[in-house]
């Protein structure tokens, strides 16, 4: 016969532990993270998002050529959702009673993409491109290291890492009309010369 497993722990207990430590806010005693070691992680991913905010942002309005338009608007759809990142990012360091590390000193070292300008509009998608491999790398190992130690902020970093993810499809299908992937640009198709 299977031993019958208890769901809560005793309510009692769990009311005498809520009142205990409450300057701390949403961090009980059954958060199981190293919280100093969460709050460095999550600053150095802030600090790659605002990175590629102002990557993003530059690129936007330096993009010139006959594909700029659409280019320079998918930049833009890139920056305003890495901004909405960082505002995520910002909102869980303050939840673990941390302060976001928002200072320009030492943005670039913090964080785990680099920001190149790109001299045209190939350039500016590839760094792009890169900038977003890199921080779907970094971010899937921050979600293996919270592991279950820290499910809201595993979950939070699983959606922007699926965000990551769509920016770097995205990249790559428009270095593939661009013909840059190592294959011939897409070319229309050509209407039989009257005779």
């Amino acid at each position: 016969m299977a031993k019958e497993k208890k769901f809560l722990s005793d309510i009692q207990t769990i009311r005498k532990r809520a009142r205990e430590h409450i300057q701390e806010g949403a961090v009980t005693s059954g958060y199981a993270a190293d919280r100093k070691t969460v709050l460095k992680i999550l600053n150095e991913a802030l600090a790659t998002e605002i990175v590629c905010v102002l990557r993003y942002k530059r690129h936007h309005f330096m993009a010139s050529g006959i594909n700029a338009t659409s280019v320079a608007a998918e930049f833009l759809e890139h920056a305003n959702e890495e901004q909405g990142h960082a505002d995520l990012l910002c909102t869980r360091i303050v939840q673990l009673g941390g302060a976001p590390n928002l200072s320009p000193e030492g943005m670039l070292t913090r964080s785990h993409s680099e920001y190149v300008e790109g001299e045209n509009l190939v350039d500016m998608i590839q760094e792009n491109l890169v900038a977003e491999r890199i921080a779907i790398d970094t971010y899937r190992e921050i979600i293996q290291y919270l592991g279950n130690d820290d499910p809201t902020t595993r979950r939070m970093m699983e959606g922007i890492l699926a965000s990551e993810e769509e920016h770097a499809e995205d990249l790559s299908s428009l270095l593939e009309e661009l013909g840059k992937k190592g294959e011939p640009a897409k070319q229309p198709v050509a209407k039989p010369k009257k005779r």
